[in-house]
């Protein structure tokens, strides 16, 4: 009975998969075509479906931009980002896509050692920096091995030595891989998408706003209260804004 439930499941995800891949083809199609509005319809098809992928939110992102949508594109490139966060296409996309964008917000940024570092840490994804540490201590156990049954003296050096350096780096890829799944964690943010949206000091609309944000910017979740959300902006401005106007990445 078990192994019957097991080809049904099996039987089912492949037939998921073909579908996905065939809508897949079609968007990608309607998107050639320029059709850019079926494309994004038969992309979202299979959002809706549980899959996701890089180049998934790309083409969405792409097609969102082709007819203007500045919110929508900066949203799917973000979501590709967050799989992928060194992808070059996807980073200069977004660039062009930001443009569009009214505000104009200047980064805060990071010097010395912290950004040396930040920017290190987020040159992978958690999954990656966990794969490189398995990698690493894989290397650390052959290594060493050949330093124990080794003869030569010399040779056992060099075996130790390298043994200890891959099992430092396994170590440190762990810690970067705890941390980059912190910052993904702990950082959340979301994107404005109402063509014009008020911020405020405190979580309601008495008084006049402290300032206003347009379309496709993108901002730092701090807490919410009922129907509001406290935001940081990329300069380190803050306040309060209602969530039906922001998207969560």
């Amino acid at each position: 009975m078990k192994k019957i439930l097991f080809i049904i499941l099996v039987f089912c995800t492949t037939i998921g998969f073909a579908q996905n891949n065939s809508l897949f083809e079609e968007a990608n199609k309607q998107y050639a075509d320029g059709n850019y509005q079926k494309a994004i319809t038969a992309y979202e098809k299979i959002l809706d479906g549980g899959q996701a992928s890089v180049s998934l939110y790309y083409n969405l992102g792409n097609a969102h931009y082709k007819l203007n949508h500045i919110a929508p594109s900066i949203y799917y490139y973000e979501k590709a980002l967050q799989l992928k966060p060194n992808d070059a296409d996807v980073k200069n996309n977004i660039q062009f896509a930001k443009n569009m964008a009214m505000d104009d917000i200047e980064n805060i940024e990071q010097t010395g050692v912290s950004k040396t570092v930040n920017s290190l840490i987020s040159t992978f994804s958690f999954n990656t920096w966990a794969m490189i540490a398995i990698v690493f201590m894989i290397s650390f156990v052959i290594l060493f091995l050949l330093y124990y049954y080794g003869r030569s003296v010399l040779l056992k050096r060099v075996l130790f030595s390298a043994a200890i350096v891959c099992i430092i780096c396994s170590i440190i890829s762990v810690i970067f891989a705890f941390n980059q799944q912190n910052l993904q964690l702990n950082n959340n943010y979301a994107i404005v998408f109402s063509a014009e949206a008020d911020v405020r000091s405190e979580p309601n609309l008495r008084g006049d706003p402290s300032f206003v944000l347009h379309e496709g910017t993108k901002a730092k979740l701090l807490e919410n209260y009922q129907e509001w959300y406290k935001i940081e902006l990329a300069d380190g401005k803050q306040g309060w804004i209602k969530k039906d106007n922001i998207k969560e990445l």
